[in-house]
């Protein structure tokens, strides 16, 4: 591991956050959070598209393949993040898979409170497989929110028996909107990227006051997981979602699923963004490639 690239980027977290007072609006931070994320950016194609109403980009990379494809579903509390603040992950994936990637712009809070993101998530799905994409040739792939929102697909694809897909990879999923775990104070302290209280004025603007923070939709924690396809979760050991993914991971394998847990140390929360910019990033998205490749019958990468 570079401590300096890692000591770089915590400190661009801390620049970015210094500008964001009382009277920033969410127009703003969106922009600033985008640009800082793209500050590199690795090669591939973009091209966008309209998926049945849900602004998508195709991601390629050089010599990706058109039947296999990595449906991605950025994260940022559902409020931030982009196709464009997470190009770099999405342009890894598709370089180290060989796979198209097809990201998703769902609608986000404040202003499309839930279930929009999840509805947006399953409208991309399901005009991706009426393009005659096979759904065994599709995986999922989705970081923080876009963690939880990837479970809440496919617990939504199981209960109206549709077909589910290879597999999917969880970056440091967000799944429990009340944020329970003990990682929260654990390490608040060493995760610049988010902390407790940040993450409930989230899921409030997400959810509403009147939502229901343990709907399974929105916290998968909650959710029956039974028939999912293989997950594999990675999280950084140095993150305050540490213990979301360590829930998830663990209910998936006591209701069924060959589900498995990497976690990475000292990284921090969606370490694996900084493709490009972080060894430990590049690292982490070599081996959802590989499980990815493995699972959609594509061999290894050489």
């Amino acid at each position: 591991m570079s401590l300096e690239q890692l000591d770089a980027i915590k400190a661009g977290f801390r620049e970015l956050y210094a500008g964001w007072s009382a009277g920033v609006g969410i127009a703003q931070m969106r922009s600033e959070w985008d640009a800082f994320l793209t500050l590199t950016r690795i090669d591939a194609a973009a091209q966008d598209v309209d998926a049945d109403g849900v602004r998508c980009r195709w991601i390629r990379a050089r010599a990706a393949r058109e039947d296999r494809t990595i449906l991605y579903l950025h994260g940022g509390g559902y409020q931030i993040g982009s196709t464009d603040s997470h190009f770099n992950a999405m342009a890894a994936l598709s370089l180290d898979t060989g796979c198209r990637v097809l990201g998703v712009d769902y609608r986000m809070a404040p202003e499309h409170k839930f279930p929009a993101a999840v509805d947006d998530a399953f409208t991309a799905w399901r005009w991706l497989t009426q393009q005659g994409v096979d759904a065994k040739h599709i995986a999922l792939c989705g970081d923080s929110a876009g963690g939880g929102l990837i479970i809440a697909l496919m617990t939504l694809l199981r209960e109206r028996s549709m077909t589910q897909p290879a597999a999917a990879v969880a970056m440091s999923p967000w799944v429990d909107m009340e944020a329970t775990d003990a990682s929260f104070s654990h390490n608040a302290q060493r995760d610049p990227v988010t902390q407790r209280q940040n993450l409930l004025l989230m899921a409030r603007a997400y959810l509403g006051r009147a939502g229901n923070p343990r709907d399974p939709l929105a916290s998968p924690v909650h959710a029956n997981l039974a028939g999912l396809p293989p997950l594999l979760v990675q999280v950084g050991s140095g993150e305050v979602l540490h213990g979301d993914a360590v829930q998830l991971t663990q209910r998936a394998i006591a209701q069924g699923v060959d589900a498995r847990l990497t976690v990475w140390p000292d990284m921090i929360h969606t370490f694996q963004l900084f493709a490009g910019r972080l060894d430990e990033a590049d690292q982490a998205l070599r081996e959802a490639a590989d499980f990815l490749r493995k699972k959609m019958n594509m061999g290894t990468r050489q």
